[in-house]
């Protein structure tokens, strides 16, 4: 029999769903995200030419993103700071989200450790503190998610309604990228705006938190494991699969990854990776002459229900 070599992230991956699997439900980690990030998501690359403004359109549903403007430290010139995009925001969303559920505050502590905040979120210090580093990307990424603008905007024939919120109006990093130990005099804070606050918080959807520490490199994997989890309850509870066209899922979750046979290569490596991770999750491709794509089959809940 030939030896099969698997690499360093699927023997973690594998590693993560042999921890989950072996966790009872009433002790996994819970982590919750707004269903209207579920339903539209944050851009996967940085979009081009920084445009004014950027949107994803599900349906009904649209979600737009403008970036904020900063001072130059060195120019002084207005600049601005660009757009929230890859695995980074999406793993500080889960993280506001959980915060903003679990405390019930509008104002959250990050810690006065930059390495601690990482930890939390699952990322990992190993790559020390250069322009590159995780610690680098991870306050970059933090500037341009907590100061951006976002609206959700719901439009049909017969009305309109939106809402356009800023994310963090108020907050204060002190984190150094250079020295991610560096025990910092004041805590760093952020303070949501109302409108943002309880948009995340009026139903949110549970998740495992251990299933996105696992597939926190893929924004991709992160966007379908937190999208089928909140698919996959609505098809349990009515008893009724429910199947879905590659283009209409390129359309919500990642036009922007390339051509329609690319995204589908794409979503179907990281639809492997979100089935490690969510055992009870039952899904099967369509690939019928007409209709290709996924069936979404009734499935065990992610997080089972306490009490």
């Amino acid at each position: 029999m030939s030896k099969i070599n698997l690499s360093k992230s699927q023997l973690q991956l594998i590693e993560h769903a042999i921890t989950i699997s072996q966790t009872p439900d009433d002790e996994r980690e819970i982590a919750f995200l707004a269903r209207q990030l579920i339903q539209a998501t944050l851009p996967h690359r940085n979009p081009p030419g920084n445009p004014p403004e950027w949107f994803r359109t599900n349906g009904d549903l649209t979600l737009s993103i403008r970036p904020a403007f900063k001072t130059d430290p060195e120019t002084k010139e207005r600049i601005s700071v660009g757009y929230p995009y890859g695995s980074i925001p999406r793993l500080l969303l889960f993280w506001i989200t959980t915060e903003a559920v679990r405390t019930g505050n509008k104002r959250l502590e990050l810690g006065a450790s930059l390495k601690d905040f990482m930890g939390t979120i699952g990322l990992s210090t190993s790559t020390g503190g250069g322009k590159r580093s995780n610690a680098a990307g991870l306050k970059n990424q933090m500037e341009r998610l907590f100061k951006a603008s976002i609206s959700f905007e719901y439009s049909t024939d017969a009305q309109t309604s939106w809402l356009d919120m800023n994310v963090a109006p108020k907050g204060q990093l002190w984190f150094d990228p250079a020295d991610m130990n560096q025990e910092m005099l004041f805590d760093s804070w952020i303070e949501l705006s109302e409108g943002f606050f309880e948009s995340i918080t009026a139903s949110p959807v549970p998740l495992n938190m251990e299933s996105i520490r696992a597939l926190k490199r893929s924004p991709l994997a992160l966007d379908l494991y937190a999208w089928l989890v909140y698919r996959s309850y609505v098809v349990t509870q009515k008893n009724k699969p429910a199947f879905i066209g590659w283009n209409t899922l390129r359309n919500q979750l990642g036009c922007e990854l390339g051509r329609a046979r690319d995204f589908k290569t794409k979503a179907k490596e990281a639809l492997i990776k979100v089935s490690t991770v969510y055992p009870g999750l039952r899904i099967e491709e369509v690939n019928q002459s007409n209709r290709k794509g996924v069936k979404i089959l009734p499935s065990k809940p992610a997080i089972l229900p306490k009490g």
